[in-house]
């Protein structure tokens, strides 16, 4: 299978996609026996941190230091919204439940996913809203409240 194939960046991304509640059980975990999930956010954005350089140093045809002027700010909010995550979810999941909040990220992030195409946002492919896509939206509102209905 080529690396530049849809099946291999699904599966990829199935299994990015496995790691996020992994990881937002693990933080929120070390959140509670630290008794301090700003503490565990610190930890784990060090953690990131130490991991992303080795990969950029080990990636071919990297250059570590080039930094286009020309990048538009807006780029670099992302590091924002990763700790506004980090520290949610470490905040909230053991008070609110993992599955209750991985399915409430997972609606945000569909009606996100919806905006950003649909307006071409942050040089995103457009894809047009459409019936579908609503459809699911309202699919997914369904299935959130058949998962975190009580009883």
């Amino acid at each position: 299978m080529s690396i530049n194939n849809p099946i291999f960046y699904s599966i990829l991304m199935i299994f990015a996609g496995i790691g996020i509640p992994v990881m937002a059980a693990l933080n929120s975990g070390l959140g509670l026996k630290l008794q301090n999930p700003g503490l565990a956010t610190i930890i784990l954005v060090i953690v990131a941190l130490f991991s992303a350089v080795v990969v950029m140093l080990v990636t071919p045809g990297q250059n570590v230091f080039a930094i286009p002027r020309s990048t538009p700010f807006y780029f670099y909010l992302a590091g924002i919204l990763f700790i506004f995550y980090i520290s949610t979810i470490s905040w909230v999941a053991p008070k609110f439940g993992f599955g209750n909040a991985i399915t409430f990220i997972l609606l945000g992030q569909l009606i996100s996913m919806c905006v950003i195409d649909h307006y071409s946002l942050f040089n995103a492919v457009q894809y047009s809203f459409s019936w579908q896509r609503l459809i699911g939206i309202l699919l997914m509102i369904s299935g959130i409240y058949l998962i975190v209905k009580k009883g």
